[in-house]
């Protein structure tokens, strides 16, 4: 019976010695494949946008006034230029771009501001901030801000020059956006979307 129970206790010491070396060999081999097949991370890809670059300096001269995209349709219509107004009466005249209220909106284009006016006849809580670009022959209009610069500043594309006003208050449940439109020399209004365009690049080949 003793040399059954040694022989049973053997047993059970090389049973266990076998599996510790398995399990050592198994990690030995995962971690030479790692080595061998490096785990490849799936891209990570973002939205930019693209400012063109009218008068071929290398430096677009045109941004994205809140980064965001443009307003798509909700219950009080669509962003897009050309958009339907007042039952068909009148075309939208700028490009709506998404925004949260309170969020930094910058210069679309580079200029001086021109001018700072209000958006409704009967109210005074929204604005907007005009900007001219002798240069270029270029103008634009951002709405619904609350200006960090007065008339007479000189301002760069892309630099801040307010912050977004919600519209709420005045249309609850839209969708808060700022209002841009630019006018183009010899032209008059035309789609921001020409000037600025939406890209997709991988985040890890960026700069």
């Amino acid at each position: 019976m003793a040399f059954f129970a040694v022989a049973a206790q053997a047993s059970g010491y090389v049973g266990a010695n076998l599996t510790s070396r398995q399990t050592s060999a198994e990690a030995l081999t995962a971690e030479r494949l790692g080595q061998l097949f490096p785990r490849v991370e799936e891209p990570v890809y973002e939205t930019v946008w693209v400012g063109k670059d009218v008068d071929g300096d290398g430096a677009a001269d045109f941004a994205n006034p809140t980064g965001l995209a443009p307003r798509e349709h909700d219950h009080f219509g669509s962003g897009a230029f050309g958009a339907s107004r007042d039952g068909g009466r009148r075309r939208h005249a700028g490009v709506d771009y998404v925004a949260e209220a309170g969020q930094t909106v910058v210069a679309p284009i580079s200029g001086y501001v021109s001018h700072i006016g209000y958006c409704y006849g009967d109210s005074v809580r929204y604005r907007y901030v005009e900007i001219t670009n002798p240069a270029l022959g270029y103008e634009a209009r951002v709405f619904y801000i609350d200006p960090d610069v007065k008339v007479g500043d000189a301002v760069r594309v892309g630099k801040p020059i307010g912050k977004v006003r919600t519209l709420q208050d005045r249309y609850a449940g839209i969708t808060d956006h700022v209002h841009l439109e630019i006018a183009a020399p010899g032209q008059g209004r035309i789609d921001a979307t020409r000037v600025i365009a939406e890209r997709t690049v991988r985040a890890d080949l960026r700069g």
